[in-house]
């Protein structure tokens, strides 16, 4: 592992997430120029262009950095928990889960009372789903039982969700299915930002607290146990801060996959295998793969602008396979 922190690299991702927020700000159906920008940003310039930047651009950029940077770093840590590439949140049941606890709120009208309700439901789902695939993987937690009981969950939680919508009488139930199961960063409201930022940060902060005890377990739990580090005590504040952290996201923006999976495992090197060094590392990382990913949606000539989760799946599933291959010639 490295013992030198990686100043330069954090540096590095976040001068370069710094260009792709302002490239994200100016780009869209309109561009934008800088001039224009900083004159909307200080209250001059064309009103169309500053309810274009604070209602359209602004809410779209800081739903990208938030949610993007919560699934890889929710990723990276649950990654070293299980200490495997394998594992990302949405293959734990966190997104489906998630989507369905929100969906459940929504359509039962509890969002529309309580405005805090739809973040708290995608939480609720998301905890429960983790829960349970933990319980339905065992104790041993070995890769076959955790991707079966992850399959499993997502299947019930998908198929729970499509229940709900069906029984609605809302007839835009077709198009909330299509929300949660693409996932997208456009329309929402500031508002809402608002609403799943408190979430997020306490969710992000109990998993980058968890940096010293994942490198503990890196080198077993006996290991972990003889340092002084309560292992349940670890695996709880990771389950708890995933679910945080990716359930209020999902609950903003729809399910979004691959993100988790992706970012840790191509930045893990850039640390030299650290767990510790790679929850900021893959925070950052996330968040400028998901920026990128929505730049792409709107920059492609299409006459409906694509959802974003379909990108980072068309993305994200061939980099699975590649690190499901190579796991497999380990072992043969």
């Amino acid at each position: 592992m490295s013992r030198t922190y990686p100043w330069k690299l954090l540096a590095g991702l976040a001068l370069l997430l710094a260009v792709t927020a302002l490239l994200s700000l100016g780009v869209g159906h309109t561009a934008i120029p800088l001039h224009e920008l900083w004159a909307a940003a200080t209250g001059h310039g064309d009103p169309l262009i500053r309810l274009v930047l604070w209602e359209i651009r602004l809410p779209r950029l800081l739903l990208g950095l938030l949610v993007g940077g919560s699934l890889g770093l929710a990723g990276a840590a649950m990654q070293g928990l299980m200490r495997n590439p394998l594992v990302e949140p949405g293959l734990l049941g966190v997104s489906a889960g998630a989507g369905l606890g929100a969906v459940a709120v929504f359509y039962s009208g509890l969002s529309a009372a309580f405005p805090f309700a739809m973040p708290l439901g995608g939480m609720t789902g998301a905890l429960v789903a983790v829960l349970l695939v933990c319980a339905l993987a065992g104790r041993d937690g070995s890769i076959h039982n955790l991707i079966l009981a992850g399959v499993t969950v997502t299947s019930i939680c998908g198929a729970l969700t499509s229940l709900v919508l069906n029984f609605s009488h809302n007839p835009y139930a077709g198009m909330e299915i299509v929300f949660w199961l693409l996932g997208s960063l456009a329309d929402r409201p500031l508002d809402h930002v608002q609403l799943a930022t408190p979430l997020i940060a306490a969710g992000c902060v109990l998993l980058l607290g968890s940096g010293n005890a994942l490198r503990a377990l890196s080198l077993g739990e006996e290991t972990a146990h003889s340092l002084g580090f309560r292992v349940g005590r670890v695996r709880l504040q990771i389950i708890a801060g995933s679910a945080l952290a990716v359930g209020a996201a999902v609950s903003i923006t729809g399910c979004i996959g691959f993100i988790g999976l992706m970012v840790p495992h191509l930045l893990r090197p850039w640390v030299k295998g650290d767990p510790g060094h790679l929850l900021p590392v893959s925070a950052l990382g996330g968040a400028l793969l998901l920026l990128w990913a929505d730049l792409l949606v709107r920059l492609l000539p299409t006459g409906q602008e694509l959802k974003v989760g379909v990108v980072t799946a068309l993305v994200g599933a061939p980099i699975f396979l590649g690190i499901l291959v190579r796991t497999r010639r380990l072992y043969y």
